[in-house]
């Protein structure tokens, strides 16, 4: 291993550390496409309230109407959880590589280790930036579309009530 460092060395100085970033950088990517997913359909949610008709088929229109909510919150539960042990694990990969310089330069200065433990500090750190927010998204969307199925069925249960009363 030499002793030149860049950023760009950082995320992708080896294969494995390349491919570690990779995943995290795209599954970062991909969440933030489901973010602005979920941003757009609540938005035009507010603009246009789901409103259930007497003729609707009660017992089914909640969950249909629920569908698009919770379309895709699994990706965000699965980011916000995997995304740091993926970068736990570029983090073990970089101080395995700075234990490797040691071994091969039979020296402990900071030359030989420092790259190994920034890319170490590197992946760890794309792992939170992925994760951090998927989380966050993810329990505020399965929030609001909780919120939303509770309504949606109370209303339900408030039409079939005043049918019944009929």
């Amino acid at each position: 291993m030499t002793n030149t460092f860049s950023l760009l060395t950082l995320f992708t100085g080896d294969i494995m550390t390349l491919f570690i970033s990779l995943v995290l950088v795209l599954g970062s990517i991909m969440s933030w496409a489901v973010i602005i997913e979920k941003i757009r359909i609540w938005h035009f949610q507010k603009k246009n309230p789901v409103r259930i008709k007497s003729g609707d088929n009660l017992s089914l229109i909640a969950d249909k109407l629920i569908r698009p909510f919770d379309k895709n919150l699994w990706f965000l539960s699965m980011v916000s959880y995997v995304a740091p042990f993926i970068g736990l694990f570029g983090t073990i990969w970089g101080v395995m590589d700075s234990f490797a310089s040691i071994g091969v330069n039979q020296s402990v200065s900071i030359g030989v280790i420092a790259p190994g433990l920034a890319t170490a500090l590197g992946t760890t750190a794309l792992g939170l930036i992925a994760a951090v927010p998927a989380a966050i998204a993810y329990q505020y969307f399965s929030k609001k579309s909780d919120d939303l199925y509770d309504k949606l069925i109370e209303t339900c249960k408030e039409m079939k009530d005043s049918k019944s009363k009929k």
